[in-house]
């Protein structure tokens, strides 16, 4: 099948699937975890695909057609869409590992999803042709939909020097127990749940060092050879986790003014639609999606073209990585402006803007959310210093 006429099928999908997710958004943020029936329509739709190697029945779709995708969902259920988005750029990672960690995942199920918790907080132990690994990792998104889970340990430097480095470790669902801890304010659907290893051992052939993801020069390069594999790893995963903001805040404006339409404030009749303060947030509301949206779209297809030609300056990818880290700072701005004149009914929960008010919130405590490291970064490197920043 042409490549346009997969994406136009898949976003139409994403589209048919948001009064659906609407529906089932109270269900899931009660229950603290996307629906099984949700999660099995995503793949029967062909989503988690669109990022994973044709080799492994996948699409090898540029990743705006994924990040299309993932803000559609984000109209319906912003927590569902998040669980989207990290779980399918899994299926891209897996790519850049060994070919034999594709095969053991993929060997017999090309649909068996992953989850992940990148922070480097396990304790490892050098064996033959391996690691033993243990330890508990947090914010695993989706991971009661996973059959794996990449986690995060730092071993000693690879060249030698004085320190440790991160890297990345691939664990089947037989070797990690998943811990219900997931009682937060906001993106309550995402089950990011804790993930608990004891002693298990990880074969040479599921480890990945992240620095190698940031070089461009994985052991997964060798079989997997299409430009979409050639992006540095930050520059898809920060991506990830910044997009479904989009959605989640665009359906909130949409809530916002049909609500306020008709609306009257409650002592003098006066309809606030007609409140020149409440305009001029509507206006930078829709600007700032404008605005973002517009960074987004550009950046993604930069990604490819960059990929295509294997060029990536230092100063370019800083500017990329901050890009993207600003996003949902900017979308707190914007939501804070519409809850802010939503009046009374929007403090009671379920509320739309409320609701996008929280989840917003709560992305924005992502460790890739946070963008003064990048910022600072970035800013200094403008002055001369070199880049310090290895998520790029």
């Amino acid at each position: 099948m042409p490549s346009d006429t997969l994406t136009r099928q898949l976003l139409e999908r994403a589209a048919a699937m948001v009064p659906m997710l609407q529906e089932r958004e109270a269900e899931a943020r009660q229950a603290g975890q996307v629906s099984a029936e949700v999660i099995q329509a995503f793949t029967d739709a062909g989503f988690f695909r669109v990022l994973q190697p044709k080799r492994y029945g996948g699409y090898e779709l540029p990743p705006s057609v994924y990040a299309a995708i993932c803000r559609t969902l984000a109209k319906g259920c912003m927590g569902s869409a998040w669980v989207y988005g990290v779980v399918a750029v899994h299926n891209w990672q897996l790519a850049l590992f060994d070919d034999r960690a594709a095969q053991d995942v993929w060997g017999e199920d090309d649909s068996v999803r992953i989850s992940s918790s990148y922070m480097p907080v396990g304790k490892v132990e050098r064996v033959e042709g391996g690691y033993r690994l243990s330890g508990r990792w947090a914010f695993s998104s989706g991971s009661a939909h996973c059959s794996w889970v990449i986690l995060g340990a730092n071993l000693p430097r690879a060249d030698g020097t004085p320190g440790a480095e991160p890297y990345n470790f691939l664990v089947p669902r037989a070797d990690y127990e998943i811990l219900t801890t997931w009682n937060v304010m906001g993106l309550q659907a995402s089950g990011s749940n804790d993930i608990v290893v004891e002693d298990a051992f990880v074969p040479e052939h599921r480890v990945i060092r992240e620095f190698d993801m940031f070089r461009i020069d994985c052991p997964g390069h060798a079989v997997n050879k299409a430009a979409l594999y050639r992006i540095p790893f930050a520059q898809i995963f920060n991506r990830t986790v910044s997009t479904s903001s989009l959605g989640a805040l665009q359906r909130a404006l949409d809530a916002f003014v049909q609500a306020t339409r008709e609306k009257r404030a409650t002592y003098t009749g006066a309809r606030l639609a007609g409140d020149s303060t409440i305009q001029e947030a509507v206006a930078d509301v829709t600007m700032t999606l404008d605005d973002l949206d517009l960074r987004l779209q550009r950046d993604l297809d930069e990604l490819m073209v960059r990929a295509e030609a294997n060029d990536w300056p230092i100063e370019r990818r800083a500017e990329l990585g901050a890009s993207t880290t600003s996003m949902v700072s900017r979308c707190v701005t914007a939501v804070d402006k519409l809850m802010l004149f939503s009046g009374g009914k929007a403090i009671y929960r379920g509320h739309v803007v409320q609701n996008a008010f929280l989840d917003i919130h709560t992305a924005r405590a992502h460790v890739a959310n946070n963008p003064y490291p990048y910022v600072r970064n970035l800013g200094a490197m403008a002055f001369g210093a070199p880049n310090d920043c290895f998520d790029l």
